[in-house]
């Protein structure tokens, strides 16, 4: 599922090492977005009810490892770190094994989510930092 960033439209998120040939996940922004909802359904909230995308409930409120991929600009942008990507890999492959029970969840989501592992594990193993384009 590696898509080159240079043929990408939308957000790509690839380990910061330089190399082109490392895996990387991409969506339109759209895309992300609706992965990012489900991600946030996973975990018991609505991502629209959350302050920065529409609604007004406190990201204090809210007890999840995702944070860090979930409370963030759709439009790229930024990096996760090294140690943030290890705190997310555990619950992204939880919920991956989830959704494959699941038949509402899209196969596209989990596929993206597996992909993303992919990648998180990646930046992991390397100590690279995960890059939001």
């Amino acid at each position: 599922m590696t898509i080159k960033r240079e043929n990408d439209v939308g957000l790509t998120l690839f380990p910061g090492d330089g190399n082109t040939s490392s895996p990387d996940v991409s969506w339109s922004y759209s895309g992300f977005a609706a992965f990012r909802g489900q991600l946030a359904q996973a975990e018991g909230f609505t991502l629209s009810k959350m302050w920065g995308f529409g609604g007004d409930r406190s990201w204090n409120d809210v007890s999840t490892s995702l944070e860090p991929l979930l409370d963030r600009p759709d439009d790229g942008g930024g990096e996760l770190s090294p140690t943030e990507c290890a705190a997310l890999l555990p619950r992204l492959e939880a919920i991956v094994d989830q959704w494959q029970n699941e038949p509402d969840v899209p196969r596209a989501h989990i596929d993206a989510a597996r992909q993303l592992a992919v990648v998180l594990r990646f930046c992991v193993a390397k100590d690279v930092e995960l890059l939001f384009l």
